[in-house]
């Protein structure tokens, strides 16, 4: 099944300023157009399974439950952060909450902020009635505390969203070529930390595609973070969408010359848990594409993997479809921890069997 722009997203259904057109053609793109990083691989295969050829386990047995901050989650697997703020957007975000409701995964909406501003676009967010139970993640743009938005901005994010938590992403070179983008990100350290000192709920930060390294983890960590979603390279690159909807051929080819930037998503995992303790809480996405990949992920340092575009065009098609595909996910992972003799993933977070090649 094909996404359109036509249709359901008229001129009078779209934000005055855009933002739902923005998000519509976001999504289009992202289905329609080859926007993942090229020569850039989110790192994971530089490392390898030591198979276990006699595992001392029954695959019946290996157990997927975990727990993120205190939230029980059947996997420790994300719906990453992706849409919302136009019709069909919101169609997207109830399946994806639906199925990640069904199988026990986490999930993060896309930025909230047009939901704030036109109160027409709220329901493209609301998603409690799909995944009344599910750990759920409300998502503002970081950048935005320099333009205006506080701590009572997030709040309202927080509480349209029935979210668990915040997420603040960090995307400094999407701002760069986005037409209207905002590049001012002078100072906003301590913007970050007066939002997580003073939200009630627990403030993460995430990268969208391009990593975020050991010392800006640090960083981030001492400035009040409660968790770090790496969102390393490999997947999605953001300049590459944005290439696709700016008409300034200038600014098109200029894009070309990222699309190889960026911090591999296995790099950024391995640097950012070695910069952090062991506890601290952290989050793995970025050009995951199977279950192999989270577990990958989770004996580096992950505490969760997230998946992104990957699961976007079954999201269009049905709840069935993805729900079949993160079923999928979780098949793959329960087996590479068998392989391994993992049965449990605190067991696999402490495996020495992952090696480099």
């Amino acid at each position: 099944m094909g996404y359109s722009n036509d249709g359901d997203h008229s001129a009078s259904d779209a934000a005055p300023d855009g933002l739902g057109d923005r998000k519509a053609d976001h999504i289009r793109i992202c289905l329609e157009e080859p926007v993942e990083g090229r020569g850039v691989t989110n790192g994971f295969g530089e490392y390898r399974f030591k198979h276990a050829a006699l595992p001392e386990l029954d695959l019946a047995d290996v157990q997927l439950e975990t727990a993120f901050m205190g939230h029980r989650l059947g996997a420790p697997l994300l719906v990453s952060s992706m849409t919302g703020g136009s019709p069909e957007t919101g169609r997207i975000n109830r399946t994806l909450a639906a199925a990640a409701e069904a199988q026990g995964w986490a999930i993060g909406l896309g930025s909230v902020r047009s939901a704030l501003e036109h109160d027409r676009l709220a329901d493209t967010f609301q998603v409690r009635g799909e995944a009344p139970t599910a750990l759920l993640f409300a998502n503002l743009g970081a950048v935005q505390l320099n333009y205006g938005m506080g701590v009572e901005y997030c709040r309202r994010a927080v509480e349209l969203a029935e979210a668990d938590m915040l997420v603040l992403h960090l995307n400094a070179l999407q701002e760069a070529f986005q037409p209207e983008g905002n590049t001012n990100f002078g100072g906003l350290l301590r913007r970050i930390e007066d939002v997580c000192r003073k939200l009630e709920v627990p403030v993460g930060l995430k990268e969208v595609g391009w990593g975020i390294d050991g010392e800006t983890a640090r960083r981030l960590k001492n400035a009040g973070a409660a968790f770090i979603d790496v969102a390393g390279a490999g997947g999605t690159s953001w300049s590459q969408v944005e290439k696709y909807r700016n008409k300034d051929p200038n600014r098109r080819e200029a894009a070309e010359a990222f699309a190889d930037w960026g911090i591999p998503t296995a790099e950024c995992v391995r640097e950012t848990r070695a910069a952090l303790d062991g506890s601290y809480p952290l989050i793995a996405s970025g050009g995951l594409r199977s279950g192999v990949d989270a577990a990958k992920a989770i004996a580096l340092g992950a505490d969760l993997a997230g998946f992104g575009r990957m699961l976007l065009q079954d999201a269009v098609a049905s709840v069935e479809l993805l729900s079949a595909r993160l079923a999928r996910v979780e098949l793959e992972l329960r087996t590479a921890m068998f392989a391994i003799g993992a049965g449990s993933i605190e067991v696999l977070k402490g495996t020495e069997r992952l090696v480099r090649r």
